[in-house]
């Protein structure tokens, strides 16, 4: 990973070191699960389900991507993401729902740098 893209994930919330450390140096590895986390369908699943009115299906989905996040020390998106959990765990929908445009856009700027690191 370059020192530009390394300031870009930077910039969108991602913990760069602290990932590395994770991953016990391995940039390989982390470069691996960091691409493919464009991959992850948690945030589409979320996003259907609480379009569906589907608490649990939306908590699954939030939760899951809430540990992926987390694991790749994409802290930004992790905090955004763990903003909608809460609610969803009282069952609280309209509440999450609020909370959705902030997890929305940390998750577009992050997808973006990881676009920009494929090309």
């Amino acid at each position: 990973m370059n020192e530009k893209l390394r300031k870009k994930l930077i910039q969108a919330g991602a913990d760069t070191d602290g990932a590395l450390e994770r991953f016990m140096g391995n940039e390989g590895l982390y470069t691996r699960f960091a691409r493919g986390f464009r991959e992850d369908g948690n945030y589409d699943a979320l996003l259907k389900a609480m379009e569906a009115g589907d608490v649990k299906a939306a908590f699954n989905a939030a939760h899951t991507l809430k540990g992926v996040t987390g694991n790749l020390s994409f802290n930004r998106l992790y905090e955004k993401v763990s903003e909608v959990v809460e609610p969803l765990r009282r069952e609280d929908l309209e509440e999450a729902g609020k909370k959705l445009p902030a997890l929305t856009d940390a998750y577009e700027e992050l997808i973006r740098v990881l676009e920009e690191w494929e090309a």
